[in-house]
């Protein structure tokens, strides 16, 4: 891509499918570890975020919107120390914004002790944001009696049923929207903000899923998709699980696409991270049930006083 067709801040320009590779090689030099730092995921929920990017010297800066909160900012992305863009960045938005309470969301752990005691700023963990980070060989074997629900789970799955799994490809896409039509009218998508907007991001990537750098998998029962899931690599030995659905009539499907993708996709891989919780006590206690080796912590970045 031309540097001519990349904005320099203060302009700023909404994420299209064109910007992937500026995007990628940013991440992959940072070595990302929040699940946030992908383009994918960037650019599946683009739309409900309203994202916009733009470059300030040799950091990348995302704008976002949460709803009735306002304009807030992920991380700059770029090399250390990031003190003095992100002081830039928190200023700018209270003044060109004006953002009362101008905030960076979900900042890692790098960013948070970079800025850490610098006067002027305040950082406070944000856990509802925490990604949940598994060993993928536990989510393989299963082993112990800690997963002995899961197992049993999968085991009941199989006493009704034969299932394939295969890798997702172009042949599924139309089975596999189908299947997410489904679960969004038995959980009533239409009056939820959030889960119109994941509707959306599952829409995005599996119309893009050919364009993106992800790798995803099925499985089929007599032939028909009943779960799918989608992955990609967020460093060097962590994979991040952006999408997984599974049809809510048949009970065990959703230990099953787990325990498949993870074992027939992601050799190289020794963690899995499946992004947060946003807060849910469901999908806490859901996420909670398979024993993470580790939270990815993030934190919320303000000035202080604000």
């Amino acid at each position: 891509m031309l540097m001519s067709n990349i904005p320099q801040f203060p302009a700023f320009k909404p994420i299209e499918l064109e910007d992937r590779d500026v995007f990628r090689n940013f991440f992959r030099t940072y070595k990302a570890v929040t699940s946030e730092l992908t383009f994918t995921n960037l650019f599946i929920w683009r739309f409900h975020y309203s994202f916009q990017w733009t470059l300030h010297k040799d950091w990348i800066i995302i704008l976002c919107t949460e709803g009735e909160n306002g304009v807030c900012a992920l991380e700059p992305v770029g090399p250390s120390s990031r003190a003095e863009v992100t002081r830039m960045l928190l200023e700018w938005m209270g003044d060109e914004k004006g953002e009362r309470n101008p905030r960076i969301e979900r900042a890692d752990e790098r960013l948070a002790g970079e800025v850490e005691g610098i006067e002027g700023i305040s950082v406070e963990p944000a856990r509802d944001h925490f990604d949940y980070v598994y060993l993928r060989d536990e989510l393989i074997r299963l082993a112990g009696s800690k997963y002995r629900s899961k197992r049993n789970h999968i085991n009941q799955l199989l006493r009704g049923y034969s299932f394939r799994y295969a890798p997702l490809d172009s042949e599924h896409v139309g089975d596999c929207l189908e299947l997410q039509e489904k679960w969004c009218r038995l959980r009533r998508c239409e009056d939820d903000l959030n889960l119109l907007g994941e509707w959306e991001a599952v829409r995005e990537i599996l119309m893009s899923y050919e364009n993106l750098d992800v790798q995803g998998g099925v499985v089929t029962i007599e032939n028909k998709v009943m779960a799918f899931t989608i992955g990609e690599m967020l460093n060097d030995e962590t994979v991040v699980v952006h999408i997984e659905k599974a049809d809510p009539d048949i009970p065990g499907l959703y230990p099953v696409i787990n325990q498949q993708f993870c074992e027939n996709n992601w050799q190289d891989a020794r963690y899995i991270n499946r992004e947060q919780d946003l807060g849910v006590p469901g999908m806490r206690e859901a996420k909670l049930s398979y024993y993470p080796d580790h939270l990815v912590k993030k934190y919320r970045i303000t000035l202080a006083g604000k």
